[in-house]
């Protein structure tokens, strides 16, 4: 592992892996936090925490630069905690295992934490630099992102001193956002009186992984395989045609990621398990041809299991598994102006069926608000139907597109000079904290860059190693030539 600490450029890679060592969940990052303290004291820089939880650092223009604009580079310091169903990894007291793969740096069994450790990486690098000529340097790295942006929402109005902002959160080397989706989470809940389970029925644990699962903004449009969508067509069919009853159900983690795998317990009279296990292996050929090309991993099995004694009623059963099955999930528009960018889409994240309590949680993202209104609405119409509690929270707006920023021109011929070839403007479906801290500081110039990245929120997640070197080759060289104010 600590070969990655000899990669290029070496002060990017060796703070990434210090990062790797220090646990830093979303919801549990004192331990990081004070990494990042820690950090600023030993290299003389000012640092706090903020009332949002953040951590500012502030280093002074060099000799000569005082006259440049401030340049505050953003970054967040949460990871998304998803492990393979046979890792024993916890992520609030492990640190990640990276290792080398070629041209990639990966985990073994979870996320990686590139997203967004390379841009925290990247800060500290220009934190530390003594070889760099800057204007005035703010360091913003957010708390709390991956679940909700809380950190950039509760960000003090009167805190930041500059007037250029570079997210380094970005995942497409030579690609330079300038505006991204809107968000909101929507949780649809419901209680419920659980009845007895039929003494005589046995039960069956059905499991789905091993699909590729991924980021709900940046691969929303693959057309990846939702597990809880899935999953509800083999569920609805095991109760039409095999009498099965639902006890519970789990699928899915994080509210913005794609999720891979999802588990029922269904009870059902002991002589329809055979002819059940046979309409398992039907749905799962049926699955695999489905997903050919986009998922290659598919797996479909049922286990018997005790006998629960309590489960779900039917009436209350079969409301919820219309309100999943007609929940709207994956692309709804695209953007008519950027046809290959998403517009809108949604995503069933997360559904908990057990004890009394039923709650399903969708992110739902859009870069129009009236568009944003529609999705809700459409989900809420959905839920309401089956008798759902709906409630929205973490809203956040999109980030307009401004083609004419000095900064984005400024990258754009910087980026040329140095590669010889022209940047690509982009507007991005996932959602950047870059549109919440607009609307706190709407007087800076704002561009979103970093190396190349994929399958954020995920096992596979990987950073591209060739990219990191450029990308801090165009940082450092931006920095330089940052107009006067």
């Amino acid at each position: 592992m600590n070969e990655i600490q000899n990669l290029n450029p070496q002060c990017i890679w060796k703070n990434f892996y210090a990062l790797t060592q220090v646990p830093r969940p979303s919801g549990h990052l004192e331990k990081v936090q004070k990494f990042l303290l820690d950090f600023a004291k030993e290299i003389g820089v000012e640092a706090f925490i903020d009332s949002g939880q953040n951590v500012v650092m502030r280093k002074p223009a060099t000799p000569g630069m005082e006259n440049r604009k401030g340049v505050i580079l953003q970054a967040h310091m949460d990871m998304v905690p998803q492990k393979t169903p046979e890792s024993k990894h916890n992520f609030e007291t492990d640190p990640i295992e990276p290792w080398i793969d070629g041209d990639w740096v990966k985990a073994k069994n979870t996320t990686l934490g590139a997203d967004n450790g390379i841009g925290v990486a990247a800060i500290m690098a220009v934190l530390e630099a003594k070889d760099i000529q800057h204007g005035p340097i703010e360091a913003l790295i957010t708390a709390d992102e991956e679940t909700g942006m809380f950190g950039a929402n509760a960000l003090p109005d009167n805190e930041l001193q500059g007037d250029i902002l570079l997210n380094l959160d970005s995942e497409t080397w030579g690609k330079f956002v300038i505006g991204s989706a809107g968000g909101i989470d929507v949780t649809a809940t419901l209680d419920y009186k659980e009845v007895e389970t039929d003494p005589e029925d046995a039960a069956v644990r059905v499991t789905l992984k091993g699909l590729k699962g991924g980021h709900s903004g940046l691969e929303i449009h693959e057309g990846r395989g939702n597990a809880n969508k899935l999953m509800v067509r083999f569920v609805r069919e095991a109760v039409v045609e095999y009498e099965a009853r639902l006890a519970s159900w789990h699928g899915g983690n994080m509210r913005n990621a794609i999720p891979f795998k999802s588990e029922v317990v269904l009870t059902l009279p002991k002589e329809n398990i055979p002819a059940l296990k046979e309409c398992l292996e039907d749905w799962k050929a049926e699955f695999i041809d489905e997903y050919k090309g986009i998922e290659s991993g598919i797996e479909l099995y049922a286990e018997e299991v005790e006998t629960p004694k309590m489960e779900v009623p039917v009436e209350i059963q079969d409301n919820l598994l219309n309100a999943i099955y007609g929940c709207h999930n994956g692309v709804l528009r695209m953007i008519p102006s950027y046809p290959e960018v998403v517009e809108t889409s949604s995503n069933l994240a997360i559904i908990d069926i057990e004890g009394g309590k039923a709650s399903l949680k969708v992110l739902a993202r859009s870069s129009r608000e009236d568009m944003k209104d529609y999705i809700v609405k459409t989900l809420e119409s959905c839920f309401n139907m089956a008798g759902m509690k709906v409630v929205t929270a973490a809203s956040y707006g999109g980030w307009d597109p401004n083609p004419d920023s000095e900064v984005l021109h400024l990258l754009l011929k910087v980026y040329k000079d140095l590669f010889g070839k022209d940047g690509i403007i982009q507007v991005d479906h996932a959602g950047l904290e870059c549109s919440i801290i607009l609307g706190k500081y709407p007087h800076l110039d704002v561009v979103s860059l970093g190396p190349t990245m994929k399958s954020p929120h995920t096992t596979t997640e990987r950073a591209y190693i060739p990219t990191v070197e450029p990308f801090w080759t165009l940082l450092k060289k931006t920095l330089e030539e940052v107009p006067v104010k």
